[in-house]
């Protein structure tokens, strides 16, 4: 980790921050290889590139370079690295000369870190994070027209990360310092900000911060063609008897707009299936804020959330493989000034309109309380 405080200000480097075009892949660790396979391929369908005793190297169907998801064996499962691809090589350089002058951990590999990718730098970051930066990659099959290889439940793309962190202010400086930009929000009126959305492709997010005790890896996002995908993967869930791994969903988010479902793997690690966004790519594509009471930031249909879905998510790594520190969250929680999805929560907010009448502060549904 920086040599900086988990509460001290994050300085703006004088040197140029690296272009990152997108997140491209996960480097992942799982303690059984084999149940992880079973999890990652036989259910949800992704594709191998190449595996051994070792590690498996997944990516989805449209993808062409090396990999999206390294599962790698080890004996504490966590995320190794958060790994973004850059614009050009000298952007590779750019990284490693912008966390320097942070004081950030670095290391740099001429020939990377992941197999598949070439010379890449990774970093511990302000915030606690493994960040892994690359341009040069091997190019493999685009599975795009591939559809004798498509299944029901189809993932397409890698679309987001959701990094947990106790000062999401301070985290949101930091990665706009970095180039993202903010989609969405959550906050109160008391100023407190509960998570945020940034992207640097033309989505809603490459990554968000969720507050709470962090650094840990919320979780990992693919894309599916349509909502009929998502509901398939329930559907085989269900039908081999583990929709006991079926954390949350599926529904449709308030935030975002997207069609989600949070399942976990063997090790709990958390993996949403998402679908159903839509464009930022103007430069004045507007911040949408929610109210941490709108009962229908979370879920647009006012279903509960989970207290895991709060509470729970995956170690992170530094660059010697040690677990890193998990800091206690100081500001609100979100679980704790909301019941349920969000009860005692507001459906409908005064000053709002609806069917030509005045709101009322009502329409919360209970669900589970927490």
């Amino acid at each position: 980790m920086s040599e900086t405080t988990a509460t001290t200000p994050i300085p703006t480097p004088s040197v140029p921050a690296p272009d990152i075009v997108r997140c491209a892949a996960m480097d992942l660790v799982v303690t059984d290889l084999e149940a992880s396979r079973k999890f990652y391929v036989d259910l949800l369908g992704l594709h191998v590139t190449e595996e051994d005793d070792e590690a498996i190297y997944l990516r989805s169907f449209e993808e062409f370079i090396h990999h999206n998801i390294v599962l790698r064996k080890g004996p504490v499962a966590a995320v190794a690295a958060f790994a973004y691809r850059v614009r050009t090589p000298e952007d590779v350089d750019a990284a490693e000369a912008y966390y320097k002058e942070l004081g950030c951990r670095t290391e740099r590999r001429a020939d990377g870190f992941q197999k598949g990718f070439g010379d890449s730098v990774r970093v511990e970051d302000p915030l606690g994070f493994p960040y892994e930066f690359f341009y040069a990659t091997e190019h493999v099959e685009r599975l795009t027209q591939r559809y004798d290889l498509y299944s029901a439940g189809e993932l397409v793309r890698l679309d987001h990360f959701n990094q947990v962190t106790p000062d999401v202010p301070r985290g949101r400086a930091y990665l706009e310092d970095l180039g993202f930009r903010v989609s969405e929000d959550i906050q109160d009126d008391q100023g407190v900000t509960y998570a945020a959305w940034m992207h640097r492709k033309q989505t809603v997010h490459d990554t968000a911060l969720t507050g709470g005790d962090g650094p840990r890896m919320h979780h990992i996002a693919f894309s599916t063609h349509e909502k009929h995908n998502i509901i398939q993967i329930c559907d085989k869930m269900g039908a081999l008897r583990i929709s006991d791994r079926i954390e949350r969903g599926p529904g449709r988010h308030g935030v975002s707009n997207a069609f989600y479902l949070y399942i976990l793997d063997p090790d709990d690690h958390r993996v949403e299936i998402y679908t159903q966004d839509y464009y930022t790519g103007d430069p004045d594509n507007p911040t949408v804020t929610w109210d941490v009471h709108d009962n229908q930031r979370r879920d647009w249909w006012g279903n509960p959330v989970v207290p895991s879905w709060y509470t729970e998510a995956s170690l992170v790594l530094d660059l010697d493989g040690n677990p890193q520190p998990v800091i206690e969250r100081t500001d609100s929680s979100e679980m704790a000034v909301t019941v349920g999805a969000d009860g005692f929560s507001y459906t409908r907010a005064p000053g709002d309109a609806v069917a030509g009448e005045p709101a009322e502060e009502i329409g919360f549904k209970m669900g589970n309380q927490v």
